[in-house]
C-alpha cells in the first residue's frame, strides 16, 4: 500500500491539523502496517528545535529519507525499528522531504511522504566566531573557543553543548566553560573548550556546532550550524626563569633553543593594589604575534613617572595583560643577568625573531620566580585553573572526550 501526501506549501497558511501535528499512512485491514510523519505535509511554520520523527505501528520501518537542499538529514532508528528521530534540530526556512517506509511481519508495506517547512524566526544571538582558525596549526595547550556577538540565555547553553560535536585524532578528555564578555579574551561571551591535559601532538580536531534550529530564546532559533577543522602541531613547551635569567625552549621533549632574558623590573603598585611592572608566573599561552607592537603602560598618560611609549620588534603575546616575548630594545647587559623591563620577556634579537616565526598560537609558556601569579582570565590563562574548576562551568556540570576523528 502506498500513501503520498505531498500538499503545496500555500496550504499550511490557512491552520488547520497541518501545524502542529503528523501526516499518518493508515494501515489496512489486510495487516499492512501505519507510518506517522512529524511535522506534517504541508506544514509551513514547523518548529526547527523538534526535527523530524517517524514512527511505524504493525510494522517495522525500512528506508526512512529525510532531505534539505538533496542532501541526507542524518537520525537514528530505534533498536526496534519502529521510531526513526533526526539528530539535530532542523534548519530554520529549510524546505524538507520525508518518505517512510514500513513493512509487517506478513511482508506488507505502507510508505508515507512529507513535504514541509520550518519557521524562519531566527535568534538575534548567533556564532560570531570559532578559534582557531579553519586550518590553522596551533599548539597543544589550544583552547577551542566558540565566540557569540551577545549574551547566550542560560536556558539554551546545556542545549549548545548537547549539540556541540567535537571530535580528534586521539580522544581527548576536557570539558566546556562559558565565559561572560567581562572574562573573555577579546570581549565576546564564548563557549571554550580546554583539555584536560595538553593535546597530543600531530593530530587534527574538527569542531562542528550544530546551532541551527536550538532554541536559543522564546520562539526564535539558532540560525545556521558552523564546522571548523584545525591541527594540533608539534608540543613546543618554553620555560623562562625570571631568578636565572634564562628562556629555554623544547620542542617533542627536546631543548632545541635557550637564551638569556629579562624580566619585569618591578616597584609600580598601582591603585589596584597590582605591581603592574612585574611579570606574571604561571601557565602562559602564545596568543598572536605583531612584527611592530606599540607598547604603553597601563594606567598612566604622558607626563606621569613611569610613561612610555614605543614600538617594539618580534612580539609574541603571552597574556592581555601587556606581556610579550619581544626584541629587547633597551640595556643588552640586562640580558641573562638581571630583570630590568616593564613586565615583558625581553630577548636577544635574532631569539625573538626566530620564536615570532617558529611558535604556533596555543604554545605552552610557563614562568617562575615573581611574586605576581597570572589570573586564569588574563588573556588565555586558563591552565591556571584546575581541570575539576574548569569543568564546573560547564552548564552540563561535567567534562567529555572528544570522539575519535
Amino acid at each position: 500500500m502506498v500513501l503520498a501526501l505531498v500538499l503545496g506549501l500555500a496550504a499550511a497558511c490557512g491552520g488547520g491539523d497541518g501545524e502542529t501535528g503528523g501526516v499518518t499512512a493508515k494501515g489496512g485491514d489486510d495487516g499492512t502496517p501505519q507510518v506517522t510523519i512529524t511535522p506534517a505535509d504541508g506544514n509551513g511554520k514547523a518548529r526547527p528545535d523538534e526535527g523530524v520523527t517517524v514512527t511505524a505501528a504493525g510494522g517495522a520501518l525500512g528506508a526512512v529519507s529525510v532531505k534539505l537542499k538533496g542532501e541526507d538529514v542524518p537520525g537514528k532508528l530505534s533498536a526496534d525499528k519502529t521510531k526513526w528521530q533526526s539528530t539535530w534540530t532542523l534548519q530554520p526556512g529549510g524546505r524538507y522531504q520525508v518518505s517512510a517506509t514500513a513493512t509487517s511481519p506478513k511482508g506488507k508495506s505502507t510508505t508515507a511522504t512529507s513535504a514541509f517547512r520550518t519557521s524562519r524566526a531566527t535568534a538575534a544571538t548567533r556564532v560570531n566566531n570559532v578559534v582557531p582558525s579553519e586550518n590553522e596549526t596551533v599548539g597543544t595547550g589550544m583552547p577551542v573557543f566558540v565566540q557569540f556577538n551577545k549574551a547566550v540565555p542560560d536556558k539554551a547553553k546545556p542545549l549548545i553543548e548537547r549539540a556541540t560535536e567535537i571530535s580528534s585524532t586521539t580522544p581527548t578528555e576536557g570539558a566546556w566553560r562559558w565565559l561572560s564578555a567581562g572574562e573573555s579574551f577579546n570581549g565576546l561571551p564564548s563557549m571554550v573548550f580546554r583539555p584536560k591535559h595538553p593535546w597530543k601532538p600531530r593530530q587534527r580536531v574538527t569542531v562542528t556546532v550544530h546551532y541551527a534550529g536550538l532554541k536559543i530564546g522564546d520562539d526564535v532559533f539558532g540560525d545556521k550550524d558552523v564546522t571548523h577543522t584545525f591541527k594540533i602541531g608539534d608540543s613546543h613547551v618554553v620555560s623562562i626563569n625570571a631568578n636565572t635569567h634564562r628562556l629555554t625552549v623544547k620542542k617533542n621533549g627536546r631543548t632545541v633553543r635557550n637564551w638569556g632574558v629579562s624580566l619585569g623590573v618591578g616597584g609600580d603598585v598601582q591603585r589596584d593594589g597590582v605591581d603592574h611592572l612585574l611579570t606574571t608566573s604561571g601557565v602562559h599561552l602564545t596568543m598572536d604575534h605583531v612584527r611592530l607592537e606599540r607598547m604603553r603602560p597601563p594606567g598612566k598618560k604622558k607626563g606621569d613617572p613611569g610613561w612610555y611609549d614605543e614600538k617594539v620588534p618580534w612580539a609574541t603575546r603571552i597574556s592581555n595583560s601587556g606581556e610579550y616575548i619581544h626584541q629587547n630594545m633597551d640595556d643588552p647587559s640586562c640580558l641573562g643577568n638581571r630583570n630590568c623591563s616593564h613586565g615583558c620577556v625581553r630577548s636577544p634579537a635574532a631569539d625573538a625573531q626566530w620564536f615570532f616565526h617558529w611558535s604556533y598560537r596555543g604554545d605552552i609558556v610557563k614562568i617562575t620566580g615573581t611574586k605576581r601569579n597570572l589570573q586564569w582570565t588574563n588573556g588565555w590563562g586558563y591552565w591556571q585553573l584546575p581541570f575539576t574548576k574548569w569543568a564546573n562551568g560547564s552548564a552540563l556540570g561535567k567534562p567529555i572526550t572528544t570522539t575519535k576523528a
